[in-house]
């Protein structure tokens, strides 16, 4: 019997990078495995304006995707979708909620256990200490009216490592934790224009306060001023805070890096396969990733990755010596930096390590199965 999945996300737009595209990825692996998928999610853009239909059923790689209009800005809400969903939940047989404290995925939530329908929490990683600290007294009563239920309510918690799981507050809340990782995909390359100068130090990832870019730009600015020779890359962008992306970028502009610096910008498909593939190095020294997808996708395309130990993945990183870990300090971040620079024959070695690992472990197709797998076994 073919199993009936909805997919629940407040956005799939490509200006809220990773997190959201990652659904798209996983609804076209189960559908290339015979599951019959539905996105359901609103038509927030950040501050560009909607570009999928309203409330129309589209059809994509083997998929469908329902959008609604997002009422609130950057909280994504839709009275809209949850009267869809208190409609139509019977005619599934399991949803997978992605993100916590986001009105539409936590009343999504409370509607499919009112209306029996098995449920699956993402948390994006929103239960880490220091998320948590964002906002902390208003996450405590958010957490108090609607989450705490939720959680309890839940099938299960989805988490991408052994790490998130390990470091989530349930708030007394006893769940059953599901652990699996993310694919990668990477489309073919496109041409792009190359600068003169190699190795490319790449850091590819929304420019957000917890990437690390404090550490990095001033680690980068002291070996530009000791004459190493490199071009920084940096691809990303935050339509969310554009205040934090602009005082960025006028940072760069003023110091030492100004004349050794590409602003990509936001990339994607093959712009940044051509951006990975061109790296010789890839840098995300961030405060916490739940995963890490970038990280992952530069493991895929064979480019060696420094990366802070407070990710995820850094642990795999060091075990199969894809790159480097690092404190998240700005000194021990420099001499990693330059070590690395210093070292074709090693960065190459690791890079290929990563591929290999890359290759066997985040593979769509194999993910997906074991998806499926388990949503069975909660439907039963």
């Amino acid at each position: 019997m073919t199993l009936r999945v909805l997919q629940i996300v407040p956005a799939i737009a490509l200006a809220y990078g990773g997190p959201s595209q990652m659904v798209l990825s996983l609804s076209k692996a189960l559908a290339l495995e015979d599951t019959n998928v539905t996105i359901l999610t609103t038509d927030a853009n950040g501050d560009r304006p909607p570009d999928l239909p309203i409330d129309q059923c589209i059809e994509q790689d083997g998929y469908r995707i329902r959008c609604f209009h997002n009422w609130t800005g950057r909280y994504k809400f839709s009275i809209d979708l949850l009267r869809w969903l208190v409609v139509h939940a019977a005619e599934f047989d399991v949803a997978h909620i992605h993100a916590l404290f986001s009105p539409v995925s936590s009343l999504a939530a409370a509607i499919a256990r009112q209306q029996n329908l098995p449920y699956l929490l993402r948390p994006l990683g929103t239960l880490d200490p220091i998320d948590l600290q964002k906002k902390r007294i208003l996450k405590q009563i958010y957490a108090r009216l609607l989450e705490r239920s939720n959680l309890a309510g839940a099938a299960a918690l989805h988490f991408t490592s052994v790490q998130e799981a390990e470091t989530a507050r349930r708030f007394g809340v006893t769940t059953r934790d599901w652990i699996l990782p993310l694919g990668v995909e990477l489309a073919p390359a496109v041409a792009i224009d190359l600068p003169p100068t190699r190795p490319i130090v790449l850091f590819l990832s929304r420019i957000d306060r917890k990437k690390g870019l404090d550490l990095l730009l001033p680690a980068l600015m002291d070996l530009a001023e000791a004459g190493e020779p490199f071009h920084f890359v940096l691809a990303g962008s935050n339509p969310q805070d554009p205040d934090y992306e602009r005082k960025i970028l006028d940072r760069i502009r003023a110091s030492p890096l100004s004349n050794r610096t590409t602003i990509a910008g936001f990339v994607t498909g093959g712009t940044k396969t051509a951006w990975l593939q061109a790296a010789d190095l890839f840098v995300l020294p961030s405060d916490y990733e739940n995963f890490g997808l970038a990280i992952a996708e530069a493991m895929a395309a064979g480019v060696p990755v420094i990366v802070s130990d407070r990710i995820a993945l850094a642990a795999t990183v060091r075990s199969i010596e894809a790159g480097w870990v690092t404190r998240c300090d700005r000194f021990t971040l420099r001499e990693t930096l330059r070590s690395a620079l210093r070292s074709t024959a090693d960065r190459k070695r690791r890079g290929e390590n990563g591929r290999r690992f890359a290759q066997a472990n985040f593979d769509w197709g194999a993910i997906a199965r074991q998806a499926i797998a388990f949503y069975r076994s909660i439907c039963r």
